[in-house]
Parts: structure tokens; sequence; C-alpha cells
């Protein structure tokens, strides 16, 4: 059975490109792609400061790290953990709450930081989490975001002990994260390819807004350039689109955002409960198989906890058809983002049954979610 390992990479800068040094990846696209940084190359802080000078137009307030853990009370309330560090509550001096991330000092080569600093900066939508500051001081790194009162979507998908998101509700964040990712792929200046869609890099706001967040593993490339140039495996096991891992599925490009998106939506629907209840845990039980004909194909079927007794409802229908057309496997049978909205936003008959996807990726439960960073 095929082994899916994750990894990160790099990401963009803005419409100027960077002028530290960028690697170009063998084998696949002749020209390199804007404001990559990949592969072994470590950046010195020297890189990394010249990078901020050069793009010191981004609306961003630096912070020392004395102010950094002043507004976490040193680090007193963590949020939460991720590969590349922790995230923090903080208060700012006029009371605003600031999520902060503070990245691990040895782990980090500066890809994350710059990813984020390079990408999130030069984005403004509505579903893109807000960077309103960052800390470059010395070793120390971190990065000041808008405090998402809800956390992350993951906590209302597979914590149990979580107050459930009514169907409505659950359906508008997808549609949020939608837009969101289209503003990413199609909106900005350059093509930014997400990398790492999942629940936990989805935030809530009070009213549950969606937020895309965490850029670490994004990357940037030329709105013409349909196939991107890179380095390893990159994303989080059971998000990860075939073509990522394995090249013999075609070319890695915006549709490996889409895929994911895909998994996601499938989850929020209730895929992944449907199958825990009938006890399918294992990766050669890959929940999106075993569904297809018991919810796609017969609209009678029980779904998790749910039992519809004509038919499913016709938004969690909807969203199990997106879902299933986001995940074929081949990445030019996926519809674009501005298509995945259209068949939202529009009537379920106008939807068509989507193949089944002849290869998936294995999901695995919740708790063995497992991502991986490229080597150095």
């Amino acid at each position: 059975f095929i082994k899916f390992i994750l990894t990160s990479i790099s990401p963009k800068g803005p419409s100027p490109e960077p002028s530290f040094p960028r690697t170009s990846d063998p084998g696949t696209s002749s020209s390199p792609i804007i404001g990559t940084i990949a592969g072994p190359y470590q950046l010195s802080n020297q890189d990394i400061e010249k990078f901020l000078i050069q793009h010191g137009s981004l609306a961003l307030k630096r912070y020392k790290y004395s102010e950094i853990k002043k507004m976490t009370k040193s680090l007193k309330d963590k949020l939460g953990q991720g590969g590349y560090g922790s995230v923090y509550k903080g208060v700012l001096p006029d009371g605003s709450l600031v999520a902060v991330k503070v990245l691990i000092e040895a782990d980090s080569n500066g890809e994350e930081f710059i990813n984020e600093v390079a990408s999130i900066s030069r984005t403004s939508h509505v579903n893109i989490v807000n960077l309103l500051g960052f800390c470059f001081d010395r070793n120390k790194r971190a990065l000041v975001y808008q405090f998402m009162a809800n956390k992350s979507l993951d906590k209302f998908i597979n914590n149990k002990d979580s107050c459930p998101i009514d169907l409505q509700t659950m359906y508008g964040i997808a549609v949020g994260v939608a837009k969101g990712l289209e503003y990413l792929h199609t909106g900005c200046n350059t093509r930014i390819v997400h990398f790492d869609i999942k629940p936990q890099n989805i935030l809530l706001d009070e009213d549950f807004c969606p937020k895309i967040s965490d850029f670490g593993l994004a990357k940037l490339g030329k709105k013409k350039q349909s196939v991107i140039s890179m380095l390893g495996t990159r994303g989080t096991i059971g998000y990860i689109a075939p073509e990522v891992f394995s090249r013999n599925f075609g070319g890695v490009s915006y549709k490996s955002d889409v895929y994911s998106y895909g998994m996601m939506v499938l989850e929020m629907a209730g895929a992944r409960k449907f199958v825990e209840n009938e006890a399918i845990q294992s990766s050669e039980n890959y929940f999106p198989d075993k569904i297809y004909e018991e919810v796609v194909l017969d609209v009678t079927k029980r779904l998790g906890d749910f039992t519809f007794e004509e038919e499913l409802e016709e938004t969690t229908k909807k969203m199990f058809l997106v879902g299933f057309w986001c995940i074929q496997t081949n990445p030019t049978d996926r519809p674009t983002m501005s298509k995945v909205l259209e068949m939202l936003e529009g009537s379920l008959q106008s939807i068509q049954i989507p193949p089944k996807p002849v290869l998936c990726t294995p999901i695995l439960p919740a708790q063995d979610e497992q991502e991986f960073c490229p080597p150095q």
C-alpha cells in the first residue's frame, strides 16, 4: 500500500521578487518560482533581515521579543502547538486580543517565517487570517495574528466535547473557505498555493466566519503557470493530493489545494463519522471510497448520527458531491475554486454525479494525523 509522507515547502513573495537565493527543482520546471526558498539552503539572519528591509512597505508592525513576552505574559496562555512552534494568547497595549505564534528556534531555517510574512501580508480578504505584526529579534521569531474566538474548525469536526455546529453554519464555513481559496488562486497579483488546507488551519471568529491560516507551506507561482516546481512532498497526511506525493498522477498545481479542500468538505459533511460508526479505521478502508456508493449514489443511507428518511438533506448532499468532484485522482478533472463556489451556491440538481476516484490518499484518525518537514 502506498505510504504517504508530507513535508514543508516554501512560499511566496509578493509581486516584487525577493533577491535572496532561490532554488529551482530539477526535472520539473526550468524556471524558478517567484520568491521560493527551497531545499537544503539555510537562510541566515542576514538573508531574512534583507528581505524584511526590502519589503518594508508591508504594513506590519515589528515587535521586539521583549514585547512578545509582555503581550503573552511570558508565554503563559498556550492555545495550541504545531510542527513549527506554539501559539499563545496575547493582549496588545490597546486591549486587543491576539494569537502569537512563536517559532521553534532549532527547527526553523527561516522558510516558515518568510512564507508567512511574504504571503499573508500581501493578502486582503475576509476569509484569510490577518497578520498584524512579527518579531525577528536575533534568533527569536514570532508572528502576531488577529485572535479567533472559536479557535479552529477541527475542534467542531472531531472533538466530541465541543458544541456541535449546525449544518447551515458548517455549509457557510465551506463556502467561506472556498472564497478564500479562490482569492489565493486567482485574486492576488500572483497565485498562492497553500498546500496545507485542513480543519486545523481553518480558524473561526466569534461569528464562525472562517479564516484560512498557517501559510508556512505555501508557495507562490505566476498566474499563467499551470505546474509548480518543488522538491519533496508537502502537506498533512489525509489531505495531500496524489500528484504531490507522486508526479505519476500529474503536475502539482493549485488543483492540489482543491483536493485538500474536498477532503475537508467530506469531513465537514459527516463522512468521517459515518466511517467511525462502521468501525472502518485502517488505511486500507479509505473513507471516501467506503461512502461513495453508500452516500453519493444511495441517498437513503444513514450518515453518522443522522437518519434521512427519503433523501439526504440537500445541503449535505451538495457538500458530498462537491467534495467528491474535488478529490478526483486526475488534477485536470477537479474543478477550480470558482466552479466549486458555483456548485455550492447553485442548485443541487445542477451538480452532476462525480465519478468515483480510482485512487485516494488514506486518511488516518484525527489523533494520528502527522505533518512532515522536508529534509534539511
